[in-house]
């Protein structure tokens, strides 16, 4: 199989939320103008799973889909509720039935989870194969924890504007980075859409914390979700 070529892998996207339902021909059109070789889109609940198989079908080779549920339910900030073991019996079903089309499962076999102050994620990580732990909130000296364990960690554009990431990436080694954008969310500037494109800034930035090119950067990174998701390089070749 020959070499997947350099450009930028945004491993956590949200490109089925509403925000993106005018203009997602044109935001991805940019994304590709912007040199990003492949999206993650990743669900926060069962009800965005079908979509985001229509969008991996349409777009195939370049939107990839990873099913999961998020452990904060609802859509308002007045409808917010816990997960259950009722979204998970709704949910896993239809991620059973889609397992062989998945680059990954999970949301905030590669594993994709969100992991803010506490230790509950590295927990539930515990006898995963391979691990992104994405908007990782946390003080760099608990993320030590999750380097020794190998996992990966993704920063999103808003690393220009959050001071708790910059530590992060000045303690990170560049092995155990990947980009992302959590789009619509995380962008450069705050209550202003994110989209796949920005994910640049991330680049840009980590290469001036490193003070390594911006070229090794995108190199690094994309080896390492190479890394992270096994299916990627084949996906990425149809």
């Amino acid at each position: 199989m020959g070499p997947v070529g350099v450009g930028l892998v945004d491993c956590h996207c949200h490109l089925s939320a509403p925000d993106f339902d005018r203009d997602l021909d044109d935001v991805l059109e940019k994304a590709k103008k912007a040199n990003v070789l492949a999206l993650v889109i990743v669900a926060e609940h069962s009800g965005e799973f079908e979509k985001i198989m229509q969008l991996s079908e349409r777009y195939k080779g370049f939107v990839l889909p990873c099913l999961g549920v998020h452990p904060v339910q609802g859509l308002s900030p007045e409808d917010q509720r816990s997960v259950t073991l009722k979204d998970l019996d709704i949910a896993l079903p239809i991620i059973e039935n889609y397992k062989d089309q998945l680059l990954a499962i999970g949301e905030k076999c590669s594993l994709t989870l969100r992991w803010k102050t506490d230790h509950q994620p590295l927990k539930r990580a515990r006898g995963a194969d391979k691990v992104l732990l994405h908007a990782f909130d946390g003080r760099p000296s608990v993320a030590m924890e999750g380097i020794n364990a190998g996992y990966f960690f993704s920063i999103p554009p808003s690393i220009i504007r959050s001071g708790q990431k910059q530590k992060l990436v000045k303690q990170l080694p560049l092995t155990s980075i990947c980009l992302e954008t959590d789009s619509p969310a995380l962008g450069p500037e705050k209550q202003v859409r994110n989209e796949p494109e920005n994910i640049s800034v991330s680049a840009d930035y980590i290469a001036q914390v490193k003070g390594v090119s911006v070229e090794e950067v995108i190199e690094v990174t994309t080896q390492n979700a190479l890394r992270l998701f096994p299916k990627l390089r084949h996906l990425l070749q149809k």
